[in-house]
């Protein structure tokens, strides 16, 4: 009987260390293709409904809780689109079928193991599998969110009393994303070198204007190894110098914003810094569309004909846009820290792309404190240099203080344009030349 034992546990030992129920190729075609067979449905849900104070009652299990109290409310109203599929590009793809059995976490929250490129863990999460949300937040770390490098160039941010409807300020920035490491499309592949530091990404910001921040810069180094902080820095062109940012930082108003630096694409931080919980797969409205088709802004024009999306509904602050039913993951996370300003956000990952066009984030009491909504552009309806790309185009954001009712919204350029990206922007020498 000891022997019995003795095996049992050595074979549960290894059992843990496998990855649990490997993923197949079905599993990969599922995950890239879920409207293969056609898009889901909801009893009088079509596309054209406009979703109001009217009629919003009858559609409330296929509304995250703060949307359909934003519409209670008459704040906004939802225009429902056409569910379309916002395929990925076959590279990345490719490299997840070339992963499958080769990916599995690590002992520690932070650690993955066998990882080359692509969707890291494809297979359908369980509410079975305890580290099914670490699993999901793996693969938001890993999309192929603004592929291998990519530009909002420009990106109008603006502030506004959401009781008046009042303007407060706008801010006009460049930003710009790259990837050193896991890259399938653009060249150099697999990963730029030299990269002596092991940097997995990199966020470069720069304000352009008003006079005021003109010319402050933010520039943010992850590295590979989750269990590592990421390096960040700020150039305040006031100031003229660069100064490293302590990690809590990342959590303060980002330029008087409604945003943290933790806020940036949904989530911009470590996967060791939270507590990740799968909380099921559902099917509701989120903000995906086609940019080209939408009835756009007069504002901000730029010289090549490219217009932004249009802001309207209370205060200004809600995206002029359609909403698709899709295929949702609702992942929590909570802060390992203590101090940390929030108690948990709640997001729902869309399940074809992986990008975060809906969270929630709940203050230390537990109460809802914001609502984070960044609209999905199909690539092939967007700029023409987008077209094929397989990028799903961050378009469009608001981010609304629920309780101090003021937001933050964005109106996007996002260009998939590698001659934008070059590594030399994204070191701490470039903070210092581009502000002089």
């Amino acid at each position: 009987m000891r022997l019995l034992n003795t095996t049992l546990v050595a074979a549960l030992l290894v059992a843990a260390n496998l990855p649990a129920q490997a993923a197949t190729e079905e599993d990969v075609e599922n995950s890239f293709f879920p409207y293969k067979n056609g898009g889901p449905s909801y009893d009088g849900l079509k596309a054209g409904l406009v979703i109001d104070q009217t009629n919003v009652a009858q559609f409330k299990e296929v509304l995250d809780p703060a949307m359909f109290e934003f519409i209670s409310q008459g704040w906004t109203k939802v225009k429902v689109g056409e569910t379309t599929s916002f395929d990925l590009h076959p590279n990345y793809v490719q490299a997840t079928r070339d992963g499958l059995g080769k990916v599995k976490l690590g002992e520690k929250s932070g650690e993955i193991e066998g990882f080359i490129a692509g969707r890291p863990f494809p297979e359908e999460p369980s509410m079975d599998d305890p580290r099914a949300g670490e699993k999901l937040a793996w693969n938001y770390k890993y999309g192929y969110n603004w592929g291998d490098n990519a530009a909002i160039y420009p990106f109008y941010w603006k502030y506004k009393d959401m009781k008046s409807g009042k303007l407060e300020r706008t801010i006009k920035f460049n930003f710009h994303f790259l990837n050193y490491m896991h890259r399938v499309n653009q060249e150099p592949l697999p990963e730029i070198t030299p990269n002596p530091s092991k940097l997995f990404r990199a966020i470069y910001v720069q304000a352009l204007e008003p006079f005021d921040v003109k010319d402050t810069q933010l520039l943010i180094h992850r590295y590979e190894n989750d269990l590592k902080r990421d390096s960040a820095w700020l150039y305040l062109g006031f100031q003229r110098r660069v100064r490293r940012l302590a990690s809590g930082q990342v959590t303060d108003a980002f330029l008087g914003s409604d945003i943290m630096i933790e806020d940036f694409e949904g989530y911009n931080g470590r996967i060791n810094d939270m507590e990740w919980t799968f909380k099921g797969t559902k099917n509701i409205l989120v903000p995906f569309y086609n940019h080209n088709a939408l009835q756009l802004s007069e504002e901000h024009k730029e010289s090549d004909g490219y217009q932004f999306v249009e802001m309207g509904d209370k205060g200004d602050c809600f995206p002029q846009i359609t909403w698709q039913l899709r295929k949702v993951y609702e992942l929590e996370n909570k802060a390992k820290d203590a101090n940390h300003p929030i108690s948990k956000r709640v997001h729902f990952i869309d399940a074809q792309t992986f990008t975060i066009p809906r969270t929630l984030t709940y203050d230390r009491k537990g109460d809802l404190w914001k609502s984070w909504q960044i609209g999905q552009a199909h690539p092939d309806h967007h700029l023409p240099k987008n077209k094929g790309t397989g990028v799903a185009i961050d378009d469009s954001f608001t981010m609304i203080d629920v309780q101090a009712m003021h937001c933050t919204t964005g109106q996007f350029k996002g260009q998939v344009d590698p001659s934008l990206n070059p590594a030399r922007k994204f070191t701490v020498q470039n903070l210092r030349a581009s502000g002089r």
